[in-house]
């Protein structure tokens, strides 16, 4: 099991994200605990030096399995499914603008909350006709480059758009490219699926990435989740990528981390 953890590289209004603030630092801190991956929260890349991010990446001999781009619809609100036509645009030429960047580390690109939600007066339909059109877009963009994506369902207190894996499943043939798939996250699984090991199993090799997180969505181990049932679901399917911490930071950052890493370790 190789284990990450989630990094923002700038300030971010995003809760879940444990580590924000000197890249460095945190960066150095996260090899210590014995992650053997840091991903990567970039709202934005021309915000970031990718030299600069690699050398200190490298230097701690850590990689970076995922970049994730929700602080894009955060902090900035672009969206897939708005209802503003140069909004699609700039969420899209956004989400292009990770390739390069992704392609250098080798990361999946993670597509969250820049589906956006649909706006007031907008039906769900064409809502995931835009999500579609985007989807197809971006996908095709990145696949020279040997560039995957991976789109997360959420539960249906953040998003109207894509709540369990089937609608993920069902979404990816509407799509209909070969680097497009998931990432699952067992918070969201928790709310929305009724099995989350039968939802894994039948996600099979279109799980492209893995968060975890418990049912209070602090770090693994402080909820009631059965994390070694959910992870030999995982197993079973020939999944051989990575698990991501993805939680809130409690008590703090340092302690979350710590007991994460721990506590997964100790499910063998």
């Amino acid at each position: 099991m190789k284990l990450s953890i989630v990094l923002s590289t700038h300030a971010a209004q995003f809760e879940a994200v444990a580590f924000k603030g000197d890249f460095a630092e945190n960066v150095a801190r996260i090899a210590g605990y014995g992650y053997q991956g840091v991903e990567l929260a970039i709202r934005d890349p021309k915000l970031v030096n990718p030299t600069e991010l690699q050398a200190v990446v490298r230097a701690h001999n850590l990689q970076v399995p995922a970049i994730g781009t929700g602080q894009a619809w955060g902090e900035e609100r672009l969206s897939f499914t708005s209802d503003n036509p140069d909004v699609r645009r700039t969420a899209i030429e956004r989400i292009k603008s990770h390739i390069p960047l992704a392609a250098e580390f080798g990361a999946v690109v993670i597509l969250g909350l820049i589906r956006g939600i649909s706006p007031q007066g907008q039906s769900h339909q064409q809502s995931m006709e835009y999500l579609v059109a985007a989807l197809q877009e971006c996908s095709a963009a990145a696949a020279p480059h040997g560039v995957k994506y991976a789109l997360e369902p959420l539960n249906r207190y953040e998003t109207d758009l894509i709540h369990t894996v089937q609608d993920g499943l069902d979404l990816i043939d509407r799509v209909g490219a070969d680097n497009f798939g998931l990432l699952l996250d067992t918070f969201h699984m928790n709310i929305e699926e009724p099995s989350i090991e039968q939802s894994i199993r039948a996600c099979g090799d279109r799980i492209f990435h893995f968060h975890v997180a418990d049912s209070n969505r602090w770090h693994p181990g402080a909820g009631h989740l059965d994390f070694k049932s959910m992870l030999d679901a995982l197993a079973a399917t020939g999944y051989r990528g990575w698990v991501s911490g993805e939680f809130m930071p409690v008590p703090d950052a340092n302690t979350g981390a710590q007991r994460a890493i721990e506590y997964l370790q100790s499910l063998g």
